[in-house]
């Protein structure tokens, strides 16, 4: 189940909805596996989206329990946040969205951004 609620008005995901998705479900600690699923992705695009984020300090790799966890990094919060912002901006009355974006819920932005 998508985290962040359905978007039946949107076709596609935009590639900003799919990075803030991935770090929401990557705030913690997640398997490779567990994003793609959760993400709907499939695992050339998860490839490439990970790729992506860890260039860009989004994400970091991580052994835990000698499995390989990737993790939001205090870059990627800060990320998650902005994209938040930006879209409450786009916000227009009765909670209609400009380019159908849709805002994440309060909520689930919320971390300890000195939490390591």
């Amino acid at each position: 189940m998508n985290p962040w609620g359905s978007n039946p008005g949107a076709k596609r995901r935009d590639k900003l909805y799919i990075i803030a998705e991935i770090l929401e479900i990557a705030r913690d600690g997640v398997l490779k596996t567990q994003i793609m699923y959760r993400a709907n992705l499939s695992f050339t695009q998860l490839n490439d989206y990970l790729s992506f984020m860890l260039k860009n300090a989004l994400l970091e790799k991580v052994l835990l329990n000698d499995k390989e966890v990737y993790r939001a990094t205090d870059k990627g919060m800060i990320f998650l946040q902005s994209y938040r912002e930006i879209t409450e901006l786009l916000k227009t009355e009765g909670d209609n969205y400009k380019n159908n974006v849709k805002i994440p819920p309060t909520h689930l932005l919320k971390r300890n951004l000195n939490h390591q």
